[in-house]
């Protein structure tokens, strides 16, 4: 009988010693968390204040739940707390929570009440790991290979040099066929006339009055030509593109993220002016945007873009390490590229916000540009050519629904031109 017992004994001690061992296994894997989950999720509701590896507007993140046991001697569940109410943690005299909270300018972290145990064990998974280095060698690969795309095709430099040494060889060879040419002649006994002998063709040429005329009428109606295309393109800057104090890529702003025009030139819908955004527009975005991460060229690395977000911080005198700023700022001297002359009149918020016109019509595919440059002419013709063949958005438009009534019946179309309105008359844009 006692062997019977101590059998069972030994049984229900190895079940429940694999009962306890399971829920162990249970409970850490369920707080060790899902790294990939946690991405995502501190993407959307942490990234925008806070990042792994850099003090934002609020603390850097990496290890954080290391970091918080080792130095504050603070639990997983004190974190539960904290994104769940940080507010109340602070009002509840938290030593830790108080001492963040007048750190960062007395500003209190968003709560987060939707996010359960299981979210945050996810995104604290993600902090614990570990920093992933790019390796040099995947650097000097990516750079060989930008370098082997430039130098991959024919270059100029060869085809040039082929038609060269081909040009070279045809003139050899005229050479060679004249001389072979007069061998034959003396070998036949032709006489050839002696060189003395002929009239050179610029004296043929000047003794012929018919073709001296034809010439100066000629020259002169030529010169003429391109004298008035010179004078024509005074003040005309097509093409402009002048080196701005801080590389601003409209390509990666305007096309890569999105971000509309009238985010920056905010006054072009209101004023005659599109403005030039300060450097506080930008600083809404950079405050948070320390760095670059996008596409690169061989010319314009993610080092060169980084330092122009040195330099905007310069300008504004942001403090990137306290996150803060120190008052020791200056204004950007931004190069005007379209100016148009002082006796014109134009105005940004008629075209834009009454006509409808896209900022593209006037300035070019901006989103393609990564340096800004003119891309119209902006000359008077060119206006003009405009407003005779460009119709009004006038549906829906109140401002047009009158004038819009009556032109109809003017001119029997249901669509209207800026001419038909009276955008050739001269007091439209000179007064």
């Amino acid at each position: 009988m006692k062997k019977v017992i101590h059998r069972k004994l030994s049984k229900n001690i190895l079940g429940l010693g694999l009962i306890v061992l399971l829920i162990f296994t249970a409970s850490l894997s369920a707080q060790e968390g899902d790294p990939a989950k946690g991405k995502s999720l501190f993407n959307a509701n942490c990234a925008a204040c806070h990042q792994l590896d850099k003090k934002m507007t609020g603390p850097a993140l990496r290890n954080v739940e290391a970091r918080l046991a080792d130095e504050q001697g603070l639990d997983r569940a004190w974190i539960y707390d904290w994104v769940h109410n940080s507010s109340g943690v602070i009002k509840s005299g938290d030593a830790y929570g108080n001492k963040v909270y007048n750190e960062y300018g007395g500003a209190a972290m968003t709560a987060f009440p939707q996010l359960s145990e299981k979210d945050i064990d996810d995104i604290l998974a993600y902090t614990a790991e570990v920093k992933k280095e790019v390796p040099a060698a995947a650097a000097t690969a990516a750079a060989g290979t930008a370098a082997g795309a430039t130098t991959g095709g024919i270059s100029n430099e060869l085809v040039l040099g082929a038609l060269a040494v081909l040009f070279a060889l045809l003139a050899i060879g005229l050479i060679l066929v004249n001389k072979t040419l007069r061998r034959f002649a003396e070998a036949q006994g032709v006489e050839l006339p002696e060189a003395s002998k002929r009239m050179p063709l610029w004296k043929a040429f000047v003794k012929n009055q018919f073709l001296m005329l034809v010439s100066a009428i000629f020259l002169l109606l030529a010169g003429a030509y391109f004298v008035y295309g010179y004078f024509m393109q005074v003040g005309v800057d097509q093409g402009y593109q002048p080196v701005q104090p801080i590389h601003f890529s409209h390509k990666i702003h305007a096309g890569d993220n999105g971000i509309d025009c009238k985010y920056c030139h905010s006054s072009a819908r209101v004023s005659k002016t599109s403005g030039i955004p300060s450097v506080n527009v930008c600083m809404n975005c950079h405050k948070s945007i320390y760095e670059y991460n996008g596409e690169t060229t061989a010319e314009y690395t993610k080092e060169f873009y980084d330092a122009q977000i040195k330099k905007l911080y310069a300008a504004a005198g942001w403090d990137d390490a306290n996150q803060k700023y120190t008052g020791d700022s200056h204004p950007v001297k931004w190069v005007r590229i379209h100016n148009l002359p002082d006796f014109v009149y134009f105005n940004h918020s008629q075209h834009v916000s009454v006509a409808g016109v896209e900022c593209q019509t006037c300035h070019g595919p901006v989103e393609t540009m990564e340096v800004m440059y003119q891309h119209a002419p902006l000359t008077m013709g060119w206006c003009i050519d405009c407003h005779r063949t460009t119709n009004v958005k006038v549906e829906d438009n109140a401002y047009y629904e009158k004038i819009h009534e009556e032109l109809s019946k003017k001119y029997g179309v249901d669509k209207l031109t800026a001419a038909q309105m009276g955008g050739l008359e001269c007091g439209k844009c000179h007064y």
